[in-house]
């Protein structure tokens, strides 16, 4: 069957969401369809909005509208706790749990020599000079342990142990682990489990 160039071009567009295959393409190309020209306008603006306002905190690397992040302007949590995650997905996932009530920053990528990605293609720079600049005291680990998790988490533990002996500073270094699998990604871990992995995490120097 033949569909209308405008139909196999608004399918296309959502086979490049991730998770969607051809046949939930069609059903959500079919459901634009029967919608009301209002809230397809309201959808469309929906989307435009996020991409031109959305950008990505300077302090953190979180999202916001804002000059900084609700996360990183909120005086009431605990300046002395950074935790260190992979992406946006992951600060959310513990935000919604209300588990910790420190800072974050957001790698945004992962070492991967397979993928050619090293420490100079990921935030681990600015993530140092968050840590040197601010009275932290504890780094908290919450990378996925996957090849590329480890690789990048082993990196900053080396990065953190040089800083405490020049500097003769004693920041805390800890990894999230109780009931972590191996090579699991955190956004389909439940809550229990990310909960006990906070309370239960293991310091690593």
């Amino acid at each position: 069957m033949k569909f209308p160039e405008s139909i196999v071009s608004l399918i296309n567009d959502f086979k490049h969401l991730p998770g969607i295959g051809e046949k939930s393409a069609e059903r959500f190309a079919y459901h634009i369809i029967d919608m009301d020209k209002e809230d397809v306008e309201h959808l469309a603006q929906s989307l435009l909005d996020v991409k031109n306002k959305i950008k990505f905190c300077p302090k953190c690397n979180f999202i916001t509208e804002d000059d900084e992040c609700y996360i990183c302007s909120d005086k009431t949590r605990n300046n002395e706790l950074l935790c260190v995650v992979e992406d946006v997905k992951s600060v959310v996932m513990f935000e919604k749990l209300n588990v910790y009530d420190g800072k974050y920053f957001v790698l945004n990528n992962l070492i991967s020599p397979f993928d050619k990605i090293g420490p100079d293609e990921t935030n681990i720079d600015d993530l140092i000079n968050n840590i040197t600049t601010n009275n932290i005291k504890e780094v908290i680990l919450a990378i996925k342990p996957t090849i590329e998790g480890e690789a990048t988490s082993m990196y900053i533990e080396k990065l953190l142990e040089e800083i405490n002996k020049s500097t003769n500073k004693n920041i805390v270094i800890s990894k999230i682990a109780h009931g972590i699998p191996l090579g699991v990604e955190m956004e389909y871990l439940d809550s229990l489990t990310i909960e006990l992995a906070f309370k239960d995490r293991k310091k690593i120097s």
